[in-house]
């Protein structure tokens, strides 16, 4: 079984804007370049946040300007600040938020800082969790390691682009944001050992999916490979790496049923969905999940 062992980071600030003091959030979506502590994020409401703007947050702890505007709501902003990497992370951990998806109408609790992870979580960076990993307990992985069930771990830093809807008719057109991968030796070689025995593989959730099958060799083996990937699976897609997979149950039109409908079928997976429809099985985040074989 592969795991992705991101972890999710406070990734939502909010602030105010210099002389009027209006209410702003910020959402950060990935680092540009960590000496200049300049970002991607989104911002809301975008209408009011325009190139040049002063940003405050906390008493004036951390202060951002705007530099430029990438997309409606996209900003890129540059901190104000003179320390080093970590001591940025040490103050984003203090002023964010963990990030809950917007549809999780209550407020942010103390306990999903650690809620909204996974127990492989160690590589922070992630603005979202991994949600299919989130069934998994130490319990569990030991039950499994006693069935003789080998772990392995792969990073995928998630963004916001794997939960944007896919509003193209023809899927060839969509284009994914790009997100931060690592494949490392050790999950080479502990999934090579299991193709070789020809043993199954499993990956825990569409993100690790995405990052095995970004890093396949000529030979159809997992390699070593780091860097972005904006990888789309969608019907029909052939996979290299993987004889089965956890997934979550996901939003029409998303490229996460996409992935799920190419690997377990269209007609099973649909039926899946009915059933789950049918038993009130719950949906996305902290949702339940399925085992596709």
């Amino acid at each position: 079984m592969v795991g992705n062992d991101t972890m999710v980071f406070p990734a939502r600030l909010y602030g105010r804007k210099e002389k009027t003091g209006a209410k702003i959030e910020v959402f950060l979506l990935r680092e540009l370049n960590a000496e200049m502590h300049l970002w991607d994020v989104l911002v809301d409401p975008a209408r009011k946040i325009r190139v040049g703007n002063k940003l405050y947050f906390g008493d004036g702890d951390l202060v951002a300007e705007v530099i430029d505007n990438t997309t409606s709501r996209g900003r890129t902003i540059r901190f104000l600040f003179d320390g080093d990497s970590e001591a940025f992370d040490k103050i984003v951990e203090t002023l964010g938020e963990t990030p809950l998806p917007k549809y999780i109408k209550r407020k942010v609790e103390p306990a999903d800082k650690e809620r909204f992870q996974t127990i492989f979580a160690k590589n922070k960076g992630a603005v979202s969790a991994p949600t299919a990993g989130m069934h998994f307990t130490k319990q569990l992985v030991k039950r499994l390691q006693i069935k003789g069930v080998d772990m392995a771990f792969v990073t995928l830093h998630i963004g916001l682009g794997t939960f944007r809807a896919v509003d193209v008719e023809d899927l060839t057109k969509h284009k994914m944001d790009s997100e931060n991968f690592i494949v490392g030796s050790e999950a080479v070689k502990i999934v090579n050992r299991a193709l070789d025995e020809k043993r199954k593989v499993c990956a825990i959730g569409t993100t690790t999916m995405r990052a095995l099958e970004t890093a396949v060799s000529a030979n159809n083996r997992l390699k070593e490979k780091e860097g972005w990937t904006d990888k789309f699976i969608f019907p029909p897609y052939d996979f290299k790496i993987c004889s089965a997979m956890v997934t979550n149950f996901h939003q029409p039109e998303s490229t996460l049923l996409m992935m799920a409908c190419a690997f377990g079928g269209f007609d099973l997976v649909m039926k899946a969905y009915e059933t789950a429809k049918k038993e009130k099985y719950k949906f996305l985040t902290y949702g339940d999940s399925m085992l596709i074989v």
